[in-house]
């Protein structure tokens, strides 16, 4: 029987084979399509001894050349030099690595946030919490864990990558995912471990690794508003070892990026819409907090979430005083047309023409804590006018609330519905005009506050709202006017505001989410028909004193003094 002999150099290299693919890296992942909000969660070995880095990256890439925004393909374009990026680098907007070795690209520091910056100066804060900071450089990451990062390979897409997860604009720009604590964004989610860390960003993560042998499970919660049809792909140590994907997983706000009944957006419109028709003021900034903190309104990648914000706003702060004009100015007759009129061309002009190029010199940072100054002014003159001595002093205004108030008992008494005072013109003029309401001479100059609807304008371009909330203080405090009177003027104002502020976004080319401004369409307008009802069953003082608590609670937002962390 003849013998074959193996060249030694073949055996050799067939156990080296043998033995590099028992030490290869597997992983398996625990499915291949998800819902949003879903757990993923991966399992397999890597050579023993090593650390696990698993990079979890959209397919789809972003750069900053790729946006359709007239205002982010200048604000990229100044940011790109800064932080040391280009505007045709590429990173995935929505990124994730699981590692049991997190101290590789970077390290948990202290982090202070809230209070007015123009105060307390960059970096510093009322409140204080920590965050993962990404490393600075590129290169202070070891070349071999570099190679561990997937698609972000260059050292322009870490800054990028950096850039767009470690500051507000990035994040409500690219990402639109960010850790939170309480209702602040304080970075976005990139690098995360196992939640026994007990670091908040940790949260619904795990990271299991016996280095003995290799073996590992992971598991991470995916993003609740991830978009719906988003395919992922998923590197083991540097090596791409799979896919999945995404899918939706309730009512997708296409512009609004995020998942949302629209019925719960149509009942908070409806809310605001009645507190707005009310008191004349804080319908914009309420519905904007209401877009912030309930439904997160984000826009889509490459569009920062303010130019969505504020153009979906508007629906509220057009709609529902129409929802309540009908019954001021038609069925009650008390709306002073020459003031409201000349306000509202005062405020078309601010917001339509004045407003971009005034927003675009003044820091908006401390142009909002400025704003938040005078804001709380306001709502101090508000509180000080109802002091006794005040009020003797507006014998036209107590006279006319006391002829209110016996309206309201003998309506009790009777059994019907109070039926409030009309506006009977005594002089019309450009600079003085007068009027009678409940038989009490009231005297306004219009011309006056159709400059300062020009100036209120301004504002309401750069914040996306009405206006009134500078509006209304400033004609009962200025111009002495009961508020039955000074909120049918602010409605007329916010009318014109949002129109003028609207066509403003439109001319740069900013939209709406539809979805969004429809049902707010529809809660704002049945807001201000309630609201329009509701006014007359409060008090003049009770009025006042809801109106001084809302700029009270603009002055904590303004200055970033979140009361509910």
């Amino acid at each position: 029987m003849k013998r074959v002999y193996l060249p030694l150099a073949i055996i050799v290299s067939f156990f080296v084979f043998a033995a590099s693919g028992l030490c290869a890296s597997t992983a398996t992942i625990s499915a291949s399509s998800y819902k949003a909000g879903d757990t993923v969660t991966i399992a397999g070995a890597i050579e023993p001894g090593q650390d696990l880095y698993i990079a979890i990256a959209q397919q789809d890439m972003f750069a900053p050349a790729d946006t359709d925004g007239a205002h982010e393909k200048k604000r990229l374009k100044k940011d790109a030099q800064k932080a040391s990026f280009n505007l045709d680098t590429k990173i995935p907007p929505l990124y994730y690595m699981l590692t049991s070795n997190p101290d590789a690209f970077g390290k948990v520091g202290k982090k202070k946030f809230g209070g007015p910056s123009v105060l307390l100066g960059k970096g510093n804060g009322i409140y204080s919490t920590t965050m993962y900071y990404l490393n600075s450089k590129f290169g202070d990451i070891d070349a071999g864990v570099r190679s561990m990062l997937g698609p972000i390979k260059t050292e322009d897409q870490w800054n990028f990558f950096r850039y767009a997860h470690q500051g507000n604009y990035g994040i409500n720009t690219i990402v639109k995912e960010g850790s939170r604590v309480g209702k602040v964004v304080i970075f976005a989610r990139s690098v995360i471990t196992d939640q026994s860390s007990g670091n908040y960003w940790d949260k619904n993560t795990t990271v299991k690794l016996d280095k003995t042998t290799g073996k590992f499970t992971a598991s991470f919660k995916t993003y609740r508003h991830n978009p719906p049809e988003t395919n992922f792909d998923v590197f083991l140590n540097g090596t791409k070892t799979g896919t999945y994907k995404v899918d939706g997983n309730g009512y997708w706000l296409t512009k609004g990026f995020r998942y949302m009944n629209p019925l719960w957006i149509i009942i908070g419109a409806i809310l605001v819409g009645t507190y707005f028709s009310m008191i004349g003021a804080a319908g914009g900034m309420l519905m904007a907090a209401f877009q912030v903190l309930v439904v997160n309104t984000m826009g889509p990648v490459g569009i920062n979430a303010a130019n969505v914000l504020k153009p979906s706003n508007m629906a509220l702060t057009l709609f529902s005083p129409l929802g309540s004009f009908w019954r001021y100015a038609k069925i009650e007759k008390r709306v002073a047309w020459p003031v409201g009129l000349s306000f509202g061309v005062g405020i078309f002009i601010g917001s339509i023409w004045l407003g971009k190029y005034v927003s675009a010199v003044l820091p908006m940072k401390a142009y909002k804590e400025w704003l938040a100054v005078l804001v709380v002014l306001m709502g101090i003159k508000t509180l000080m006018e109802m002091r006794p001595k005040a009020m003797a002093k507006r014998k036209n205004i107590a006279a006319m609330t006391k002829k209110f108030n016996e309206e309201v008992a003998k309506a009790k008494a009777e059994g019907r519905s109070a039926e409030m005072g009309s506006i009977e013109p005594v002089k019309t003029g450009l600079t003085d005009y007068r009027f009678k309401f409940w038989g009490e001479e009231f005297t306004i100059n219009p011309l006056l506050f159709g400059i300062l609807g020009v100036a209120i304008g301004i504002v309401s371009r750069a914040f996306g709202i009405g206006g009134g909330f500078l509006l209304v203080p400033a004609m009962t405090t200025l111009g002495a006017l009961p508020m039955y009177v000074a909120v049918p003027i602010s409605l007329i104002g916010t009318c014109f505001s949002s129109i003028g502020s609207f066509l403003g976004y439109l001319m740069v080319g900013y939209l709406p989410d539809w979805t969004l401004a429809i049902s707010i369409i529809i809660g704002g307008f049945a807001g201000g028909m309630l609201g329009s009802r509701a006014q007359k069953l409060f008090s003049e003082k009770t009025l006042k004193i809801v109106l001084a608590i809302t700029l009270f609670f603009l002055f904590f937002r303004f200055f970033k003094i979140e009361i509910w962390i």
